[in-house]
């Protein structure tokens, strides 16, 4: 059995947009996330392909996965459905 340290982590996220809050904001939040995460030593960054939900800001993720790992160093990025 693999110990905690020899242990993948994953991030799964759908991009909330705050109340009151932007698309703009969303996805400028959804970057930190992800270098957050990076610097904590997760190894995926995933980006929850929900459509037509208000609220949800995800829903482009071919887009939003090139905006992320172009702004981030090493953590693999992807979707699902």
């Amino acid at each position: 059995m693999k110990s905690l340290s020899e242990t993948a982590f994953s991030m799964l996220d759908l991009v909330p947009i705050r109340d009151q809050g932007t698309v703009s904001e969303a996805l400028n939040n959804a970057v930190e996330v992800a270098r957050h995460v990076e610097r904590l030593g997760f190894t995926r960054y995933w980006l929850a392909e929900h459509h037509n939900m208000d609220g949800i800001a995800s829903s482009a993720t071919a887009v939003l996965i090139g905006h992320i790992a172009g702004k981030t160093a090493r953590i693999r990025v992807g979707s699902g459905g």
